[in-house]
């Protein structure tokens, strides 16, 4: 543990003697959040949450609590609760840390949600390339429903919810929560329409239905035991509470680091945090929020004014962790995925990597997606190759510009944004190699 860090979600993680089973958890505190939770009035709950201002951990950063108002209470269907533990955006691994180190967690605060809202089934969505993780959680799923704590009439409350396991079959797309509900139901994981399939009012089987990240539900405990005001005191007005931050890269100590929001910023997580870059290396590149953030330059400052009005003139190094400062700089937080590219980088094959993941993950339903992705992989593979023209830079930019806002869902612009950042940042090295005519070496591999 960093002596920076503010650990609530990862206290126990990683300390010594702490196990991922039922009774070292409830030794150390645990379900007694749910103990309390079921005393009170769900309304009571969803208002604790509202007013702590936790923002969703999963990319979005979208309110919880608001998304919870939206749900559709009155409707005389049942209510579904999903975690989405699919953590699909390369570069992304914190949420897999609580799911093997300390899983409990994960269903205490699931089930202190499930009672908020009403849910009569709450299911985690796993992605297939974590079948450990899928493991675990079921078998601390029957540890639970053996001490009453998930399943019927939980601690003698009247209230009863099921908890189950949903495997994934290791999709990017379903980590946009229609394309997950879809897959749940046993169809093709195409992205709805929104309007009119927000989840809140038509989700799973058309049912109001709450998708939210595992860390997301993972701070629901902590709020309820600390209340929302307190919890809101944490990290920055806007950006309250902590997170968890994947870091790797080209970085002496890659790891995953809770912080409070806005506390820190990136040249602290890189340089204190992340130990520095490699020896005798320098930051080339930032990719702030996992692989589908623009691209942050080393060397780029940027100048503009803060909301109290006052002016800023930053680096990289100077961007606050938060959800709102990396917006402000042209990219974003994302999942929480940081990824240090240090000067050996040909940025050239980092793209066409890129590329090509994005390309095999489209799920095909849009046209722009489907046809663009797999364009803009076709002409990075010839840029590392050696068989590109000069005038594919441009073609390549111009694919990236009529994909992003022109699908159903967010991943359009999560294969066009790191094209459009790239070359326009970095758009000599793209010359260079469309002029560039000999055979290469392959890409680099970030995913």
């Amino acid at each position: 543990m960093h002596p920076r860090e503010r650990r609530i979600i990862l206290k126990n993680v990683d300390t010594e003697g702490y196990t991922p089973d039922i009774d070292c958890y409830i030794k150390n505190g645990g379900y007694e959040q749910l103990k309390k939770a079921v005393k009170m009035q769900p309304a009571d709950i969803c208002a604790e949450v509202e007013k702590s201002g936790v923002r969703g951990r999963g990319g979005a950063g979208f309110p919880a609590g608001m998304k919870w108002k939206f749900l559709d209470r009155k409707s005389g269907k049942p209510i579904y609760l999903i975690c989405n533990a699919d953590e699909s955006e390369p570069g992304t691994f914190k949420d897999r840390q609580i799911i093997h180190k300390d899983p409990h967690q994960l269903i205490e605060g699931m089930m202190i949600a499930a009672f908020a809202i009403n849910a009569s089934l709450a299911i985690i969505y796993i992605r297939e390339e974590m079948p450990l993780g899928a493991k675990l959680l079921n078998k601390c799923i029957e540890e639970a429903r053996a001490k009453n704590l998930v399943g019927e009439n939980i601690l003698g409350s009247g209230y009863s919810c099921n908890l189950i396991v949903h495997r994934g079959a290791s999709a990017y797309i379903c980590g946009e929560e229609t394309g997950l509900i879809n897959s749940i139901e046993g169809h093709r994981a195409y992205p709805r329409i929104k309007p009119p399939y927000f989840p809140a009012a038509l989700g799973l089987y058309m049912c109001p239905t709450i998708v939210n990240n595992v860390e997301t539900l993972c701070n629901v405990k902590h709020i309820v035991e600390m209340g929302g005001e307190a919890y809101a005191k944490l990290g920055t007005p806007g950006n309250t509470g902590t997170r968890i931050w994947s870091l790797s890269g080209h970085v002496k100590t890659p790891g995953y680091y809770e912080i409070e929001c806005g506390k820190a910023t990136y040249g602290d997580l890189i340089n204190d945090f992340g130990g520095g870059m490699l020896p005798g290396r320098k930051l080339k590149a930032l990719i702030p929020g996992g692989s589908s953030s623009k691209i942050i330059r080393g060397d780029e400052r940027f100048k503009g004014k803060l909301k109290d009005g006052s002016p800023y003139d930053w680096s990289w190094e100077d961007v606050p962790l938060d959800f709102d400062s990396p917006m402000m700089v042209g990219s974003m937080s994302g999942s929480g995925a940081v990824i240090a590219l240090d000067d050996s980088v040909d940025i050239v094959e980092a793209l066409a990597n890129l590329n090509a993941f994005y390309a095999h993950e489209s799920c095909g339903q849009c046209t722009p997606c489907r046809e663009g992705s797999l364009w803009m992989s076709r002409i990075t593979r010839r840029m590392v190759s050696g068989a590109a023209r000069t005038e594919d830079v441009d073609l390549l930019a111009s694919i990236g510009d009529q994909i992003a806002g022109r699908t159903i869902c967010a991943h359009g612009e999560a294969c066009a944004w790191p094209t459009q950042s790239y070359v326009a940042k970095f758009r000599d090295e793209f010359l260079a190699a469309a002029a560039r005519k000999e055979r290469r070496s392959g890409a680099m591999r970030l995913v």
